[in-house]
């Protein structure tokens, strides 16, 4: 198969050879290779600005990230052939990880799939694809994974705002069998059903697995709060493992309503109660009501969605987590994640410590996570790592 040339200019080529996969719009030599001369999606040969390549891609020439590197072989497209070898690595790093098949089976470019996101349920998987190269690829991408883990059910939650930049309608449809409106999930000795039609993203979060395990040492006997708490992630893996009671806040009702399904599934309903509301009012509200809670775990959505909200975003995350510390008992434990990639971690560090520095606190931190090893880090790629997680100690001075 011949592919087409996509030429960089001189220079933008040194990103590549680093190990990146991306090609923004203003690094190609639009003299010599124009960009309105390919079609979303198109396979091409990405060559440096002597002509000598780079390796193989697909293109979008309406996005700012123009192309993506898929393989270093000059002439090895993305096929249904490469998909599945690219699955069988990914899949084979889950098994070594994780006893039961419950997990991220796909990250994007960490796995050398980029466009592609896949997390594993059982024998149900939801897939969601944020590229034209992917997209063009859809049948294919089916066809692997029913090869390569032989599901029941693929459904593609192809409804990412991810795809707005690429130029791509949004849609929920099943891929294969009939999805169910929820499905169970296993993490860390707890079980859950996640909604996976109408849940969040692919309806549950396997980044935070093992920051909630390190939680859970923290939950025994403690009396725990779980802000942003979607399905009860955190707030019923504490109350599995011994907390005394757990209140669980969230704008979500539907979500609430699945929180408290899902300390019924567990045995603990009697443990648990919610709030529904903004919760930035919740915390108030229970301030004035003088409330004291041993353990409080912020996990918020996004706050920093672009690096221009960075300014406001900074302040959103330091007025939540001010909050959530006025509501910690003597020696609480506060556990503040972020899941904003444009919030680098010393500076999420440094809100916290003046968080507490304002209410004339000292803050101990006992421990700092990321995302688990199903989303793994590449590590010429900062964006892939996104997860900053701080369990601290709050400490009356």
């Amino acid at each position: 198969m011949e592919l087409a040339p996509l030429l960089l200019k001189k220079n933008e080529e040194r990103r590549l050879r680093q190990g990146h996969l991306w090609v923004y719009s203003n690094e190609v030599n639009v003299e010599r290779t124009p960009l309105t001369a390919f079609t979303p999606g198109q396979p091409v040969q990405i060559l440096g600005n002597d002509g000598k390549p780079l390796g193989c891609g697909y293109v979008n020439p309406h996005s700012l990230i123009c192309a993506r590197l898929v393989s270093r072989e000059p002439a090895q497209v993305l096929d249904r052939s490469l998909l599945v070898h690219r699955l069988n690595i990914a899949l084979a790093l889950r098994e070594r990880l994780y006893a039961r098949p419950y997990y991220r089976l796909v990250y994007g470019e960490s796995d050398s799939l980029p466009g592609l996101v896949v997390d594993r349920f059982g024998d149900v998987l939801v897939a969601q694809i944020t590229t034209a190269g992917m997209e063009v690829l859809k049948e294919d991408v089916v066809a692997a994974l029913e090869k390569v883990v032989k599901p029941r059910v693929i459904l593609l939650r192809n409804d990412s705002p991810a795809r707005v930049p690429e130029g791509l309608g949004s849609y929920v449809e099943s891929a294969l069998g009939e999805a169910p409106e929820v499905v169970s999930v296993e993490e860390n000795g707890v079980r859950f059903e996640a909604p996976l039609l109408t849940g969040q993203k692919t309806g549950w979060f396997y980044d935070h697995r093992d920051n909630r395990a390190r939680m859970q040492r923290y939950a025994q006997g403690a009396r725990v709060l779980d802000v942003f708490s979607y399905i009860g992630g955190w707030g019923i893996a504490a109350a599995a493992v011994g907390a005394t009671q757990v209140t669980c806040i969230d704008a979500s009702g539907p979500a609430l309503d699945q929180v408290q399904r899902n300390a019924a599934l567990n045995g603990v309903a009697d443990k648990v109660d919610a709030i529904e509301g903004d919760a930035f009012e919740a915390l108030k509200a229970l301030r004035a009501d003088k409330e004291r809670f041993d353990v409080v775990i912020v996990d918020p959505p996004a706050f920093i969605k672009r690096k221009k909200d960075a300014k406001e975003g900074i302040q959103a995350y330091r007025r939540i987590n001010q909050a959530a510390l006025q509501l910690l008992g003597k020696d609480g434990i506060l556990i503040a994640a972020s899941c904003s990639f444009h919030l680098q971690r010393d500076v999420f560090l440094d809100l916290l410590h003046q968080s507490a520095r304002h209410l004339d606190r000292q803050m101990q931190i006992l421990e700092q996570g990321h995302q688990g090893p199903d989303h793994p880090v590449h590590p010429a790629i900062p964006e892939t790592e996104y997860i900053k997680c701080f369990t601290a100690r709050s400490v009356m001075l």
